[in-house]
């Protein structure tokens, strides 16, 4: 469902319950509007809601205990990417990556006073000793890795039981994306690469990621997992391949990508 039009509405914003999102599911699923919420009390952390502002700002923490208002549910972040569209998923994840930064940073981490909004910008500083604290955001690589035809898909015991996808990291201070992806990859399966080509990004809000991914080519190594990040690993075909991640995720885009250039669709 395309629900750029809903996201479009000043009035709408997202209104969460510990990390779960409230939507309207009636008539048709969409983010609720402020008269939806009367009388239910929002934190002391919750911004106005400015027309002015582009829909991620607009976000609203509820307490655990209140009853829902009638024709409204709550599901999960990773579930509005099918419900109400990739816009709303992306804004989504921004309100709730801006909630949770502004709940743990109250109070200055150098000083101790109580941290203020900085009027039109996205950020927070502190009125004694001016320090500043902006939302953080975390790159992060993964990678299609190709050997002759073939796929390297591995397995995170984080994942569901059967469940493969392409490989991914964090990347470390002094690191290119690149050098990141390529001790990654050493890492969990001491392979080598080579022929690194960029293929897109996707905000990730879990926690608050910038997945940056690309295709790669083996360059070198036999499979050897790290028995840490990754429990098993492996060479697949286009005709064999295990249980892979969902459409939402850029790891599913990059494994479909491959699927198309080597003849599956």
């Amino acid at each position: 469902m395309d629900n750029a039009g809903n996201l479009g509405n000043t009035d709408s914003f997202f209104a969460f319950v510990g990390d779960l999102l409230l939507i309207r599911s009636d008539p048709e699923p969409s983010l609720p509007v402020l008269s939806d919420l009367e009388g239910l009390p929002f934190s002391d952390r919750s911004p106005g809601l400015g027309s002015d502002q582009r829909p991620g700002n607009r976000w609203a923490s509820l307490g655990s205990d209140q009853k829902l208002p009638r024709g409204m549910r709550l599901v999960s972040l990773r579930d509005v990417w099918g419900i109400l569209g990739e816009n709303a998923f992306c804004e989504a994840g921004r309100a709730f990556q801006l909630m949770e930064w502004s709940r743990r940073n109250c109070y200055c981490g150098h000083c101790a006073s109580r941290m203020t909004d900085i009027p039109g910008e996205t950020a927070r500083q502190c009125p004694d000793c001016m320090n500043t604290s902006y939302p953080p955001v975390s790159p992060a690589i993964i990678v299609a890795v190709e050997k002759e035809g073939q796929l390297l898909l591995a397995r995170s015991s984080r994942f569901p039981k059967g469940r493969y996808s392409i490989l991914a990291g964090f990347v470390e201070p002094g690191e290119t994306l690149e050098s990141a992806l390529e001790r990654e990859v050493m890492e969990e399966v001491s392979i080598r690469v080579k022929d690194i080509s960029y293929f897109g990004s996707q905000p990730w809000p879990f926690p608050h990621s910038l997945m940056v991914g690309f295709r790669a080519l083996w360059a070198g190594g036999d499979i050897a997992v790290d028995g840490n990040e990754i429990e098993e690993a492996a060479w697949f075909s286009p005709g064999s391949f295990p249980d892979i991640p969902p459409s939402i995720s850029i790891s599913r885009r990059l494994i479909d990508d491959f699927l198309a250039r080597n003849g599956k669709e």
